[in-house]
């Protein structure tokens, strides 16, 4: 269906070049009836140009009708023969001024038409019935055997080449143009998944300070005497709550789940990071505990900063579900692994942090560690409170 469907597109250079041709072949057929070729037969001297012309425009159809026209030639060119054989010159005209008299002028461009428009056997079949009475093999010559190969073979050929060269272009192009289109296609996919990277870690390390400073605020807003200072307190608390919100419609925005390995963030000494959380955490009023075991300069850098990670999400969740209960973080540094853990005891969950959070922190977090071959696990504790567990691989 594809091959008939390009055999039926025929391009406007293709029309006028065949138009071309057929007006070149006619104007010949008149150029040497003018200069004496005429016929002496009884039809008239101008029957044989009349039987030429009437053919040469029937070649105007090659492009709808190829088989037709085909037909058309091997009639013209048979009628020729045979009349010379029945009634010299009736026909054929005398004297020869150019090319051979038995043979039509166009029949080099109905060849070219019929194998581009048509490549079937039968129509093989045809320009082999063509290239026969061309050469005349029954009456073998020189003139006539190379006269006609040159008029139908090599037109053949020459159609067959230009049908191959266009069929390559056509496939080029549309290589071209999928490639382009795949091109564009892993780039946004590229850049869909950078989204995710920055959303993913915006929400691990923006959400973090941001809940600090709303503890905080919160924390000085309470305690104040002064009312300018409880105001600002306030205003602060708000805005802080304001960013979460928006920093949470972000992430959605941004595809709010790493598809892929988080960039390379945080500091070269983890042991002080996470005495800063701690710090930090226990300045906005949560009392964390922390208790670091093994030697932790052995350790990967990507598997120290995956901790870092960890703890911190983990007393990001602590600020807005259980901001007065007690936290204990035990980070133990071994040869084969970093286990991690953060527990909690039961508090009351902050009423204004608490529905800031998306949920993407732990599945983000669940990927990241999965990322260097570890292991997660979060949930409630038995007797209450919640727990975040790591074992990160140090091998890998």
């Amino acid at each position: 269906m594809r091959q008939q469907a390009k055999e039926q597109d025929h391009p406007t250079e293709a029309v006028f070049l065949l138009v071309a041709a057929v007006l070149l072949f006619a104007g010949l057929d008149v150029l040497y009836a003018l200069l004496g070729s005429r016929t002496t037969g009884p039809a008239g001297p101008w029957a044989g140009l009349a039987l030429r012309l009437v053919l040469d425009v029937a070649v105007l159809a090659a492009l709808r009708a190829p088989i037709l026209v085909t037909w058309l030639m091997i009639a013209g060119a048979g009628a020729l023969q045979l009349s010379e054989l029945v009634s010299p010159g009736l026909l054929v005209a005398t004297p020869v001024i150019g090319g051979d008299p038995l043979t039509l002028s166009v029949t080099p461009v109905v060849v070219n038409v019929v194998v581009q428009v048509r490549n079937q056997r039968s129509t093989w079949v045809l320009v082999g019935i063509l290239t026969l009475l061309a050469t005349r093999p029954w009456d073998p010559s020189w003139l006539t055997v190379s006269l006609g190969l040159l008029i139908t073979g090599v037109p053949a050929l020459l159609g067959r080449y230009l049908v191959a060269r266009r069929n390559l272009m056509a496939n080029l192009r549309e290589r071209a143009e999928r490639t382009d289109r795949e091109q564009r296609l892993l780039a946004e996919q590229a850049r869909a998944e950078e989204r995710a990277r920055l959303a993913a870690e915006m929400h691990d390390v923006v959400t973090h300070r941001v809940s600090l400073m709303v503890l905080q605020a919160g924390a000085i807003e309470v305690t104040a005497t002064d009312p300018e200072t409880r105001r600002a307190a306030e205003g602060l608390r708000d805005a802080g709550m304001q960013a979460l919100d928006e920093l949470r419609d972000l992430v959605g925005v941004f595809g709010g789940e790493r598809t892929g390995e988080s960039p390379s963030v945080g500091p070269p000494a983890p042991r002080v990071e996470l005495r800063e959380l701690v710090d930090a955490s226990g300045a906005a009023g949560v009392d964390v505990r922390l208790r670091c075991t093994g030697d932790a300069d052995a350790v990967p850098v990507a598997v120290l900063r995956t901790a870092h990670r960890v703890v911190q999400e983990a007393l990001t969740n602590v600020h807005k579900h259980a901001p007065g209960g007690r936290v204990h973080v035990d980070v133990r540094y071994a040869g084969d692994a970093v286990t991690v853990a953060v527990t909690n005891t039961a508090a009351t969950a902050d009423p204004v942090l608490a529905p800031t959070g998306s949920g993407s922190g732990l599945r983000g977090l669940g990927e990241r560690v999965a990322i260097i071959g570890g292991t997660l696990e979060a949930g409630p504790c038995p007797e209450g409170g919640f727990a975040v567990r790591a074992r990160l691989p140090v091998g890998r």
